[in-house]
């Protein structure tokens, strides 16, 4: 499965003099977390609903439904039509509640000013092609695992790279693990390459951890960034909103 995001981020602000930004609806974002916490609530996953069971045969539905809808890599490639639309329904299916509220997060906190830039549909096309792809990716570089893989985080990945792109300077509010969970802030050109290396040392050590496709992050991040480097190249101009009354700083 996606998932265990390595640096927990609740913040985004953008200009030298530290505004917050001013973010418009942004439906396509708040309809994908949506669907997706509806996807696992409904989902044995989730542990709530009493149809799939307890104990071992809760287990059982579990693993039967990540097969399902999860991508599988040693089917994947066999030719079959099913298989081949599971990189893009694991998308929507997380392996737990860490695992959804983690990726809900990033999404939330970075897809709102990626979708306000894109535009509603590039934005669901970019996050539905760029997940896919990451999958695929995992899942050719692992041709002959039968390990169910599942979870948005290849898509979310994909939005954090065009992200960097759009926004570089955006102030990112983060906490890292080893400064004590303090809350600081940086641009988002520190931030994000900082992630993605993190990224790039857990993907060597995959095979001594615990199963977080850490490839599919990167090609995930990788592809994001390609595109929004060739769709919007230098003419991306970004201009932060002047400041609400000083009645404290917005937080998503």
């Amino acid at each position: 499965m996606i998932g265990n995001w390595s640096v927990a981020r609740f913040g985004v602000r953008f200009g030298r003099a530290g505004r917050t930004v001013l973010r418009s609806p942004a439906p396509v974002t708040y309809g994908l977390i949506t669907v997706c916490c509806l996807i696992f609530l409904i989902g044995p996953a989730a542990g709530l609903n009493p149809g799939y069971g307890v104990g071992d045969g809760l287990l059982a539905a579990q693993r039967a439904y990540f097969h399902r809808w999860g991508v599988v890599p040693a089917e994947l490639f066999e030719g079959a039509p099913r298989a081949a639309l599971t990189p893009a329904t694991a998308l929507f299916v997380h392996g737990s509640w860490v695992h959804l509220l983690g990726n809900m997060l990033f999404l939330y906190v970075f897809g709102v000013m990626a979708e306000e830039r894109m535009g509603r549909l590039q934005f669901t096309l970019f996050y539905l092609g760029c997940g896919y792809l990451a999958l695929l990716g995992y899942a050719a570089a692992n041709d002959d695992s039968t390990q169910s893989l599942v979870g948005a985080s290849g898509a979310i990945s994909a939005v954090l790279g065009a992200f960097l792109f759009l926004f570089p300077a955006a102030r990112v509010t983060s906490l890292l693990p080893f400064l004590l969970f303090l809350p600081l802030r940086f641009p988002a050109w520190v931030v994000l390459p900082f992630w993605a290396a993190l990224q790039w040392v857990a993907a060597g050590r995959a095979d001594q951890g615990p199963g977080v496709a850490y490839l599919a992050h990167l090609v995930g991040f990788g592809v994001g960034f390609g595109y929004a480097w060739a769709r919007f190249g230098r003419t991306t101009k970004v201009s932060a909103a002047p400041a609400p009354a000083p009645e404290g700083e917005n937080q998503p």
